[in-house]
């Protein structure tokens, strides 16, 4: 497999400016690649974002690689060395905004796709692409949008790759079987605004909240399991004050968030906050949002072949594991019971001057293709 047309690919995609929820031209040029080779298309759409169902075939098994062609805004212009959206290629990496984080994978597997079908195009099953702009964002109209028109004719998937940036030193040494659940919270503790040199005539929020604060820093959610680790707790923004120095403020907002393990549910961990805040006697409102809940593929037929397949092409074991963020994996899961996460090195992603090596393009490309030769039988 060549280098060229996984690298030239990817800079076609990442020439699509497609910040999120808009895709640039990006499914369009998917499209294109994938309609000589038989694919049937559905355009699921919802609101602002395109989504892109794209299926060969109709028999069983159902393979599908998934993935999302928006990405971040690129920042300040003027600090990137070269423009985010013009691919450009020096010292051994591809730099673009996307190159990682995910147009590098999506690209890699078209060719991987292209090559499988032109050297297979008898193979046993179904190859399906799931592709959304709408995940660096809200991700409430993309991949979500899909799974619930699949799920509507009871249409499942069998077998899933995702590929997202999981490698971390090199391409293949970290796969993902799995995701921590999120849970996250919106607090506002009031109190009763008042002069700061007569602080007997009001209440201050903030130091209402300090000893509870301080609780439910030091709180041990859970130990873990044996594939997740333990669920952690952390505030991500506190506001309070008018702006001036001699005003105690009216009231204290705190966002934070849980990345939880199935060790806790998330009705035990509210539970647990909200009694810690009951401890200190404060007068508060509480607003939670449960973002994902965790998921797991075991070791079974698909892990085993993603692992040999990395080791057949890097020489190297792939470590499973379950850390991270959240991805559009959560919601895949609901129709499809083997996923995992796959793909090239996560270091520049979302970072100035993002980029990929462009010696492990087409190694991911033939990772891919393996997997679909050991999962369709081929």
């Amino acid at each position: 497999m060549t280098t060229s047309a996984v690298l030239d690919l990817t800079s076609a995609l990442i020439a699509c400016p497609s910040v999120t929820p808009a895709d640039g031209g990006a499914l369009a040029l998917i499209q294109s690649r994938l309609a000589p080779l038989g694919f049937a298309f559905e355009a699921i759409d919802r609101r602002e974002t395109r989504n892109l169902w794209a299926r060969r075939g109709s028999a069983k098994p159902l393979f599908c690689f998934a993935g999302h062609v928006d990405v971040v805004p690129p920042g300040p212009l003027e600090a990137w060395t070269s423009p985010p959206f013009t691919p450009t290629t020096r010292d051994g990496f591809l730099y673009g905004r996307g190159a990682a984080d995910m147009k590098s994978a999506i690209a890699a597997m078209i060719v991987a796709v292209e090559n499988f079908i032109t050297a297979h195009p008898d193979h046993l099953g179904s190859i399906a692409l799931l592709l959304t702009s709408d995940e660096e964002g809200d991700a409430k109209d993309g991949t979500v949008a899909v799974v619930e028109t699949l799920a509507a004719r009871d249409e499942t998937l069998d077998y899933c790759i995702v590929g997202e940036p999981t490698s971390v030193n090199r391409l293949g040494d970290m796969v993902k079987n799995g995701r921590r659940g999120s849970l996250s919270g919106r607090l506002a503790v009031k109190g009763v605004q008042c002069h700061i040199a007569y602080s007997e005539k009001g209440k201050n929020p903030i130091h209402a909240l300090a000893p509870a604060l301080a609780e439910l820093a030091a709180t041990h959610w859970d130990g873990g399991s044996a594939h997740f680790p333990p669920t952690t707790w952390q505030v991500s923004n506190i506001h309070a004050g008018t702006g001036a120095n001699n005003v105690i403020p009216h009231a204290l907002e705190m966002l934070f968030n849980f990345r939880f393990s199935p060790a806790s549910e998330p009705a035990a961990l509210q539970q647990r906050f909200a009694a810690i805040l009951d401890r200190y006697g404060l007068d508060y409102d509480l607003r939670w949002t449960l973002g994902a809940r965790p998921f797991l593929t075991p070791q079974g037929e698909l892990v085993a072949a993603a692992r040999q397949a990395i080791r057949e092409e890097t020489g190297i074991e792939a470590e499973l594991s379950t850390s991270g963020g959240t991805s559009d994996g959560r919601f895949l899961t609901m129709i499809c019971p083997q996923l995992l996460e796959l793909g090239p090195v996560n270091a520049s992603s979302h970072k100035i001057d993002e980029c990929v090596e462009v010696a492990a393009l087409a190694p991911l490309a033939a990772i891919y293709q393996r997997l679909l030769e050991r999962i369709l039988h081929v």
